[in-house]
């Protein structure tokens, strides 16, 4: 199995180098999956490999990570949480650009809020300008699931239908919301050809 780094073998101990190895198999599998649906479809629109891909990359990874961990089903989907920590996809984008790039759609939402309540503490605390500010009223969105004290690697990656699996990183970020952005405290390349 493959070499671990310093920082997945304190997030990860033993299992790292396994996990290391694990994630991007599962990744370009996903691929494989969502391109194959592509190809049967036949249509004029990548829409069947994007919806394909969102699917399939959370249950190869399920099914790859589940015996290093415990599943746990949130918003209909399968992760594992394995040494305290949820392990998480992210498709960033559709060519190869550094996941520093890496923005979510929408300041709101599932994706966003288990970034907020699982993600590192913010580097820079949001300014108190002494105003009111109205109070999101955004629905639990399933992640009552999720122990309080569980945290999040986000497993971001940059894939095309053409290209397949172009750049795999892990590692734990926070949200900006004013932009969307991923704020990266940590994020280092996997699989083969890391950049």
């Amino acid at each position: 199995m493959g070499s671990a780094t310093r920082w997945a073998r304190e997030t990860f101990g033993e299992v790292a180098g396994e996990l290391a190895d694990i994630v991007p198999a599962c990744l370009a599998r996903a691929h494989e999956r969502a391109r194959n649906g592509q190809e049967g479809v036949h249509t004029q629109t990548l829409e069947a490999y994007g919806h394909g891909l969102h699917a399939v990359q959370y249950e190869e990874l399920a099914s790859g990570l589940e015996s290093y961990g415990n599943p746990v089903r949130l918003q209909g989907r399968t992760v594992v949480i394995v040494r305290s920590n949820v392990i998480f996809p992210f498709r960033y984008a559709k060519r190869d650009v550094p996941v520093t790039a890496a923005r979510l759609r929408r300041a709101t939402g599932f994706r966003a809020e288990l970034i907020r309540r699982h993600g590192p503490e913010p580097m820079q605390q949001e300014f108190d300008l002494g105003l009111d500010e109205i109070e999101d009223v955004e629905p639990r969105l399933g992640l009552e699931m999720l122990p309080e004290d569980v945290g999040l690697v986000l497993v971001a990656y940059a894939c095309s239908m053409r290209q397949g699996v172009l750049r795999i990183e892990w590692g734990s970020a926070e949200l900006r919301k004013e932009d969307r952005y991923l704020i990266w405290h940590h994020h280092e390349a996997l699989g083969p050809g890391k950049h």
